[in-house]
């Protein structure tokens, strides 16, 4: 079963699903109450879960279903690569955890192995990961990070500049030596970093 509310996304699971062998999508679901309504219809052996859903998260779902559904097992699938949300779906106990920018093979090869009773995400994994990411704007002056975060807010140099009380000039000094330290090439990495990186966005709450 997949729970995501794009029906492209659901469109392009299913047919990745629905060719692989022995796999077949019972239902689909765009929100949390449709999705827990159905899933208590089909149960299904595996679910797909989006994280971010127009009436909660991913996450509620799987904890609304984990009683009356304790032998279907989930799979977050989400565009957040985010430790927090990778420590909650752990926590509610997702058997894996995948990118949407993952390949379809791989998306039917997870279904497989976690309906055959493996867990791709353990404790172990969210350590050792969190370990791994250290934060690339670590060494950034705070004239950096103010730079950092209005980019993020998506204004031009002209408006950071203006915001700032400096001079463009001085804005795109900073932009590049914000993207040495953070290994990065193009401006709109950055802002696709900010993006990534707010605060417990995957639950649709502001960030910090």
């Amino acid at each position: 079963m997949i729970v995501d509310d794009h029906e492209v996304v659901r469109r392009g699971i299913a047919e990745v699903i629905d060719r692989s062998e022995g796999m077949t999508v019972v239902a689909e679901a765009g929100s949390v109450a449709d999705g827990v309504r159905r899933a208590t219809l089909v149960r299904p052996q595996v679910m797909l879960v989006d994280l971010q859903l127009p009436d909660g998260t991913g996450i509620d779902v799987m904890t609304a279903l984990r009683e009356p559904l304790p032998e279907t097992r989930a799979i977050v699938l989400t565009s957040f690569d985010d430790d927090d949300a990778l420590a909650a779906a752990l926590q509610a106990g997702a058997a894996a955890y995948l990118l949407k920018s993952v390949r379809g093979a791989e998306i039917a090869d997870v279904v497989r192995s976690v309906a055959a009773g493996r867990t791709l995400l353990d404790e172990r994994t969210v350590t050792r990961r969190r370990a791994d990411h250290d934060d690339p704007t670590a060494d950034l002056t705070p004239s950096e990070r103010k730079v950092l975060d209005l980019i993020g807010e998506g204004m031009s140099n002209r408006e950071i500049a203006e915001r700032l009380g400096v001079a463009e000039k001085t804005v795109k000094n900073h932009i590049t030596s914000l993207l040495a330290k953070m290994g990065l090439q193009r401006r709109t990495q950055v802002a696709a970093w900010v993006a990534g990186h707010k605060k417990s966005a995957w639950r649709g709450e502001p960030a910090d």
